[in-house]
């Protein structure tokens, strides 16, 4: 690969950042203000589209890049414009998210030559796997900067665990006074490819069964109580072993995953805005659109547990731009949906990484939607928290968290009087035909091998 040397400032605001600029030397400015055609971020912008379209089209369809031990296949995510830089005459640079055929999703850095419409890439470089960076970069003492190997990245990104988690898993319900006859459902998560879950004890103060939610497979336990069961404690214990989720495929009637749920709506104001926002992006792949949503919805709503937040309202997320993972996810899948694109919700809690045990701050949602013959997953609210992540949270979930159940509209038989259930997370409680609101508690405790 073609070498030389590029004298520029460099500025990041995270050690996975590739945010940079050009500083150069006073001669280089004054040749390039003097003889070379001025270029902004759009020339450079369509200068790496149309070498990586050129690419794609001798490619059969892919971006392919060699690396030592494998041959990538990649698509055009999302080109980087807060990093596009001109480096000094001629010479400028691209930072673009590329993913490749197995779910991965590589940050590619690009440096280019050439004017405007005229542009050719001298150097491709992986900077970042799945968020994860190869290579830091370092200044030298005479301002230049150079790449940074890093011989092992972190496992912990603020927050997250990768590879595989376990732990055991607490869930706690303190029963309200009950004047009258009343039953409750509670959510039981369920073992699936990227979790391995078993049920070491349940405590319930009269006798409980398993109903099955056919429409997503979900199981619920449910009991029938009584005024002697005032604040009582209902305790399932559980063994986890969870794997970090990427990209796959299942067998699911991916068309259904198109229909509108009760709170969130499809058509209408989400099909006007989903095309505002993917624009151009119609005539590109699935992927890329989906990103243009989920970049669309982190840069736009704020997390704010304030208002009617944590029903998952498409509506009110839209009209308010706040709200916590509920709002965040349910305005994605409205907007997904709405442009054509499946997409589907779940909800559990998510285990922090910093400490190996104590309690959690309730429950956290996702979102997966459905592109290139699998579901991708994502978590548009820890993006918007920590947005150093936000490429590794389009197409991952980390491995420290639980799932409970997925979907919305849950139908139950015996089910609540007050109808299908928006989504569950925290117990269902009617006390005769009213809604009660028992406390609940999360708590962990990481096993010793995986303990930091």
């Amino acid at each position: 690969m073609k070498k030389f040397r590029i004298i520029f400032a460099f500025v990041f605001a995270t050690l996975i950042s590739c945010n940079y600029g050009a500083k150069q030397k006073t001669e280089e400015k004054e040749l390039a203000a003097n003889t070379v055609p001025k270029v902004v971020t759009a020339d450079i912008e369509a200068g790496i589209k149309a070498n990586i379209d050129k690419k794609v089209a001798e490619g059969g369809g892919y971006f392919n890049l060699s690396t030592e031990d494998q041959e990538l296949r990649l698509q055009l995510v999302r080109v980087h414009t807060e990093y596009l830089s001109n480096l000094g005459p001629q010479r400028h640079f691209a930072c673009v998210d590329l993913a490749d055929v197995s779910g991965d999703v590589y940050d590619v850095d690009f440096f280019l030559e050439g004017d405007p419409g005229n542009m050719t890439v001298t150097e491709t470089t992986l900077h970042k796997l799945n968020g994860k960076p190869f290579y830091t970069w370092k200044q030298r003492k005479d301002k230049t900067w150079y790449r940074l190997p890093l011989e092992s990245a972190s496992n912990d990104l603020l927050g997250i665990k990768e590879g595989e988690d376990q732990f055991e898993f607490s869930y706690e319900v303190t029963l309200p006074e009950i004047t009258e006859a009343a039953k409750i459902w509670i959510p039981v998560p369920q073992s699936d490819r990227f979790q391995q879950i078993e049920i070491k004890e349940i405590k319930s103060p009269v006798a409980h069964k398993m109903l099955t939610e056919t429409y997503h497979g979900n199981s619920v336990l449910y009991m029938e109580l009584s005024p002697e069961e005032s604040g009582k404690k209902v305790e399932l214990l559980y063994d986890v072993v969870r794997q970090e989720k990427h990209p796959y495929e299942d067998e699911a009637d991916v068309a259904r995953y198109l229909n509108a749920n009760l709170l969130m709506p499809v058509g209408d104001r989400f099909q006007v805005l989903a095309d505002s926002i993917i624009g151009d992006k119609h005539k590109e792949g699935t992927i890329m659109q989906a990103r243009a949503l989920y970049d669309y919805i982190i840069d736009t709503m704020k997390y704010i547990k304030a208002g009617t937040y944590g029903t998952g309202d498409s509506v009110y997320a839209c009209d308010a731009l706040t709200g916590n993972c509920t709002e965040f996810h349910s305005l994605f899948i409205s907007l997904a949906r709405s442009a054509g694109i499946p997409s589907r919700f779940a909800v559990g809690a998510s285990i922090p990484s910093d400490r190996d045990e104590g309690g959690i701050d309730g429950y956290h949602c996702w979102a997966e939607f459905y592109a290139e013959g699998k579901w991708w997953p994502v978590d548009i609210s820890e993006a918007n928290k920590y947005t150093a992540l936000a490429t590794y949270y389009f197409g991952r979930h980390p491995a420290n968290r639980i799932e409970f159940t997925q979907g919305r509209d849950l139908h139950l038989d015996p089910g609540p009087q007050g109808g299908p259930i928006n989504f569950l997370a925290y117990p269902v409680m009617e006390i005769g035909n009213t809604p009660a609101f028992p406390k609940t508690f999360f708590s962990f405790r990481r096993k010793a091998e995986q303990a930091m």
